[in-house]
């Protein structure tokens, strides 16, 4: 979210929902699209969940805009797996997250990732939905992430969740 940047933040004013990935993948580094890891469940998530009008393909990122949606991520390191990321750099991406969502005021943050969430914000016995939390000044969400390495959520989950974000479900 700061410095240089594999994969740029898709944000801007009016969002309703920006929704905060956990670090790059490193296709999605070489991309330079969020979510552009063959497998990874966020497109098709967004279009079942009502959000999209259409499934769009991670090089069409910056439609999100059109939609009332964003995307950005905790850590801007690109990794194999978000494993590999230290408490460290998840606590020092919570505080630029914060500085972001103050700065352009969407709706609602949706962090896409609950260990992510519980380090990032030391949250340790946090669970998946609206957190008693405001980051940034907005109403917070914690979904599930949608790497294809989630097994504990399927695409129909993942939908039903990310669905309860849209604007008319608030």
């Amino acid at each position: 979210m700061t410095g240089a940047q594999p994969v740029p933040d898709v944000v801007g004013p009016g969002l309703d929902v920006l929704f905060c990935g956990i670090n790059p993948s490193l296709r999605s580094a070489e991309t330079g699209h969020h979510f552009a890891r063959p497998g990874n469940r966020f497109w098709p998530a967004l279009h079942l969940a009502g959000l999209t009008p259409r499934r769009l393909a991670p090089d069409e990122d910056a439609e999100l805009l059109r939609y009332g949606l964003g995307v950005t991520n905790l850590v801007a390191r690109p990794t194999r797996t978000a494993a590999e990321l230290s408490r460290e750099e998840l606590r020092a991406g919570g505080e630029v997250l914060a500085a972001l969502v103050a700065q352009h005021r969407p709706r609602v943050l949706a962090v896409l990732g609950v260990t992510a969430w519980r380090w990032a914000f030391e949250r340790p016995r946090a669970v998946l939905g609206l957190q008693p939390e405001r980051i940034g000044g907005v109403d917070t969400w914690v979904a599930p992430n949608p790497s294809g390495l989630n097994a504990h959520h399927q695409l129909p989950d993942l939908a039903r969740l990310y669905g309860e974000l849209r604007p008319d479900r608030g």
